[in-house]
């Protein structure tokens, strides 16, 4: 008789109940019908059978999660065999009893034979019928995991390849199977086979640790022996093997026979060592990871608290522009960088220094029994010298600095956390006043960054809720006066913190991301509005636009596509749209941005290169280099009528660029002098207050309308 497929098992009761009842009183089974059908959650799908035959078939045809088994049956022999008729028929089902006799011996007797449950078919309520049902589904399928497990363990006993002991305390004899010996390593003949030959076999580390364990449970302390430990295998090595015992007490409860096992657990043991080193070490450049620097920390703040005179210090940095190295010259070239940058550092630090990689391309510095605080800046000096030497990866000269902040020991830090937030505050502020320094904590900081953070979580919102404005400041032909164009500069309207300048959210925008959202607004708006301005003022003649482009723009993948939309969709002149990029910008990643470049190029938009003269820009790079105007940095500017050499550096650029073809624009103009000094020494363009300030569009409209020059009297 073929036994129907069985239902998954569940560890709770199904949400519809298949139920069987094999009841032959008519009565009785209509009363469990009405029960059930009052219950809505579980549901339950009922089948009444009137005999025990019927209910045979019923379970060999169908699949069932609980039987009602009546134990007068007309047409079986006894109760036990009706239990034992559907157990052998649906073994993996619950069976619960109904009698209309209250006779606990027999219930229980035929529970104990594999009865779920038994009710008393006149005190049946639908609550009591339910919760026997539910109870009965889930002890069935308890004692089925259970069975399951116990057969799974007895054949892991079976086939385990496990050595045995036999130590009969009272006489001190101890028997090692053979297994026992291979394992250790011991030869088959002329091994002493005593218990001290098993101890002294045991690493000394682990030696009294086991002896306690052992002690402990000859004593009833435990309720057996389980002990992992080293032992000599052969004699050099080590092998780790878990010992495994159960201790035989007489009547007195003195232990007077313990047997047991050994096992080799040498491979879980190597596994478990990689799996923790795997846990605390950073997977790719192999260095500690942000758990164990953090656990390194605690120990040090614990010992400056005990100690006055003991001095440490945290350096968190991580490398400047990473992502566009990443970005250009993909993710393996990164990797090789990290790898590289660890070995460098290691190679550097002391070793009771400590260095690690906090995760992307951060890193961390333990450094301790520091005599002085400038003892910190000089370890910092020196990552920076050797990070700044560049990398040979994959035949890519690649050059890399990083940002550096730094945290000394104080009393008042309890956590590491918070050492370490705060070297990560102190060195975004390193970062945002020019990279590739470093810069020690202060608490003006924190409250700096308080402020950054909101800032950041204001900014991602200041797009949709149409915060932000253009302004306008004219670029002036110093030869005839007249306005040349327009560079447009974005301001905030904060809703809390007033007008914010570039200077105030442009640094955020840039390590968040939110730059490129609004670099496209900034673009977009500031296009369609100087080609009105183009067709309004037609007859004045070409108006150009200039735009300031992130770093993060100008490697953006989808930039000249956008581009080449915006000047479409605004119907912007061809040729008006200059674009500036930094000297920075350009010396990271250089073949992508020189092809990015060319083409930007194809599009006629004009190239300026910003702040020339404050970068590394080599010749070489400025000739290959698409560039249609350099723009001297203020900073030359303002120096001009003072006795520096920044008129020497000025007069430099302009032949520069002349002989390279190009055209140079003045920024920062503010004085009658500095205009004409920079005349003097036929620079084409400037922009600056003194011609006008940054202008809101209706403003610089009217003053392009009245065509006058705006040269100095």
């Amino acid at each position: 008789m073929n036994e129907p497929p069985q239902r998954p098992h569940r560890h709770q009761a199904p949400e519809e109940i298949r139920t069987l009842v094999i009841e032959d009183n008519s009565g009785d089974a209509a009363l469990i019908r009405k029960l059930l059908s009052q219950c809505q959650h579980p549901r339950f799908e009922v089948e009444i059978c009137n005999s025990f035959r019927a209910g045979l078939e019923s379970l060999e045809n169908r699949q069932f999660d609980v039987v009602l088994l009546d134990l007068s049956l007309p047409d079986s022999p006894t109760p036990l065999e009706s239990l034992g008729g559907v157990q052998d028929m649906a073994p993996k089902t619950p069976i619960i009893l109904l009698t209309g006799l209250d006779d606990p011996e027999l219930a229980t007797k035929i529970v104990r034979l594999g009865a779920q449950d038994y009710l008393v078919k006149g005190e049946v309520t639908a609550s009591l019928l339910v919760r026997s049902i539910r109870y009965a589904i889930e002890r069935k399928n308890t004692e089925d995991a259970l069975r399951t497990s116990e057969e799974r363990y007895a054949l892991a006993v079976l086939g385990a390849n496990d050595g045995l002991w036999d130590w009969d305390l009272q006489h001190n004899r101890i028997y090692f199977s053979p297994r026992w010996r291979e394992i250790v390593g011991c030869p088959s003949d002329g091994f002493d086979a005593t218990v001290e030959s098993w101890f002294n076999r045991i690493h000394s580390d682990d030696l009294e640790r086991f002896r306690w364990e052992l002690d402990s449970h000859l004593r009833g302390e435990t309720a057996h022996l389980e002990s992992e430990y080293r032992i000599r295998f052969g004699e050099n090595e080590h092998r780790w093997v878990s010992t495994r015992g159960l201790a035989l007490r007489n009547a007195k409860g003195i232990p007077v026979r313990m047997a047991g096992s050994l096992s080799d657990i040498t491979v879980r043991k190597r596994a478990e060592e990689d799996l923790a080193r795997a846990a605390l070490h950073d997977s790719l450049t192999g260095l500690p990871n942000r758990a164990l620097f953090l656990d390194r920390l605690t120990v040090a703040i614990a010992h400056a608290r005990r100690r006055d005179d003991y001095l440490f210090a945290v350096l968190f940095f991580d490398l400047d522009r990473f992502k566009n190295i990443n970005d250009s010259l993909g993710h393996a070239v990164g990797d090789q960088l990290l790898v590289s940058i660890a070995r460098r550092l290691e190679a550097l630090l002391r070793p009771s220094d400590r260095v690690a990689r906090l995760g992307g391309d951060e890193f961390a510095i333990f450094t301790d029994d520091l005599t002085e605080p400038s003892d910190a800046n000089r370890v910092a000096t020196r990552v920076l010298h050797d990070l700044a030497i560049p990398h040979d990866l994959d035949g890519h000269e690649v050059y890399t600095s990083a940002s550096i902040g730094i945290t000394l020991s104080n009393p008042d830090y309890l956590r590491p956390e918070d050492m370490l937030r705060d070297a990560d505050i102190a060195m975004y502020r390193a970062k945002s006043t020019g990279r590739a320094r470093y810069m020690a904590f202060d608490p003006e900081m924190h409250k700096r960054a308080i402020h950054q953070l909101e800032i950041e979580n204001d900014l991602r919102r200041a797009v949709e809720k149409n915060e932000l404005l253009l302004h306008y400041q004219p670029i002036v032909h110093l030869e005839t006066g007249r306005i040349e164009g327009f560079e447009a500069l974005v301001r905030w309207r904060h809703p809390e913190k007033g007008l914010l300048y570039p200077e105030d959210f442009i640094p955020v925008a840039e390590e968040t991301g939110a730059i490129l959202p609004i670099g496209r607004w900034v673009l977009d708006g500031a296009c369609r509005q100087i080609a009105q301005w183009q067709k309004r003022y037609a007859a004045y003649g070409p108006i150009c636009l200039s735009v300031n482009l992130s770093g993060p723009e100008l490697i953006h993948h989808d930039l000249v596509s956008q581009v080449r939309q915006i000047i479409a969709r605004s119907s912007l002149e061809r040729g008006s749209l200059r674009l500036e990029l930094t000297e920075s910008m350009l010396l990271q990643n250089f073949e992508l941005v020189f092809d990015r470049l060319e083409e930007l190029k194809e599009l006629a938009v004009k190239l300026h290169l910003d702040d020339f003269g404050t970068g590394y820009c080599s010749l070489s790079y400025l000739q290959r280099l698409p560039t249609d105007t350099l723009k001297i940095d203020r900073s030359f500017v303002t120096e001009i009528a003072s006795e520096s050499d920044a008129g020497h550096i000025i007069e430099a650029i302009v032949q520069l660029a002349r002989r390279l073809g190009i055209s140079v624009s003045a920024e920062g103009l503010e004085t009658k002098e500095q205009v004409e000094r920079v005349r003097g020494l036929a620079c084409n363009y400037g922009q600056g207050y003194y011609f006008s300030e940054p202008l809101d569009p209706a403003t610089a409209e009217q003053l392009l309308a009245t065509g006058a020059p705006l040269l100095p009297n």
